[in-house]
């Protein structure tokens, strides 16, 4: 069996970039270890979630270990860093953001539980984060120089598949919905970088679970937890990512190398 060390930059992340992996990877025996680079300090509170006196820091990190016992986490552990908060907002060059962290001296912290876990897996973020916060594209910048100073020897940039979004979108709108105009460049990967898909399906109910662990970011009546079951699957249940090393031209169905059934796409 192998570690797998997932690295996020704010709690809540986890359950939706990776959440159907990290369960997947629990139930086939696999160790798996979370890292959040911050206490997710200036994220937008849901009304009435918080406790009096309570900070938001203090329950995402209440939250965090919560949706961490349902996707099968042993070890969950914070770099120390704070939320950088959106772009181009005053909190990012604060000190101890983490968008203004020294990329060498948090790639260091990260790869010390790297060798400590001895980790056979990495996730991260694609070049752009997913979608362009700071503490997103830092996470990929750190992961990525992390698992070289580890000799790390799988690592993955956690995505979304563009060209599918795409396709969605314009299904949607031919069966009559009314889609809001997104500019799909300015998140994701295209289809023709991506290097593995894992289809999450069977464990969906546990991503939807830990994604509600999270009240204080995810509301009951959110995009995430109100769409139906089949279009929760639709846009949920397939996990993409990019292997540092990968081939798109045989795509992989797993992370793990011993359950490594590369396919042609």
């Amino acid at each position: 069996m192998a570690t797998m060390v997932t690295f996020q930059a704010h709690p809540d992340d986890e359950c939706i970039t990776c959440g159907g992996v990290m369960r997947s990877a629990a139930d086939a025996g696999h160790r798996v270890v979370l890292v959040v680079a911050t206490r997710g300090e200036h994220g937008e509170i849901v009304p009435g979630v918080l406790d009096e006196g309570e900070t938001l820091a203090e329950r995402r990190v209440k939250e965090t270990h919560a949706a961490a016992d349902v996707l099968g986490v042993a070890r969950v552990e914070f770099l120390g860093y704070v939320d950088s908060g959106m772009v181009d907002t005053e909190t990012n060059g604060a000190a101890g953001s983490f968008w203004s962290a020294d990329v060498e001296e948090a790639a260091e912290r990260l790869a010390d539980i790297l060798r400590e876990e001895d980790a056979e897996v990495l996730t991260c973020y694609d070049r752009i984060g997913g979608y362009g916060h700071p503490d997103h594209i830092q996470v990929h910048r750190v992961g990525r120089r992390a698992g070289e100073i580890a000799g790390t020897p799988r690592v993955y940039e956690a995505t979304s598949n563009r060209d599918e979004f795409r396709r969605m979108v314009e299904m949607a709108r031919q069966s009559g919905e009314e889609v809001p105009d997104l500019d799909s460049e300015a998140f994701g990967s295209p289809e023709s970088v991506l290097t593995t898909r894992v289809d999450v399906t069977p464990w969906l109910a546990a991503k939807r679970e830990a994604m509600r662990a999270h009240r204080s970011q995810i509301a009951d009546d959110s995009f995430f937890l109100a769409l139906p079951d089949d279009r929760f699957a639709l846009a949920f249940g397939t996990e993409w990512f990019i292997r540092v090393d990968g081939d798109p031209a045989h795509r992989e169905d797993t992370l793990f190398p011993a359950e490594d059934s590369r396919r042609e796409p």
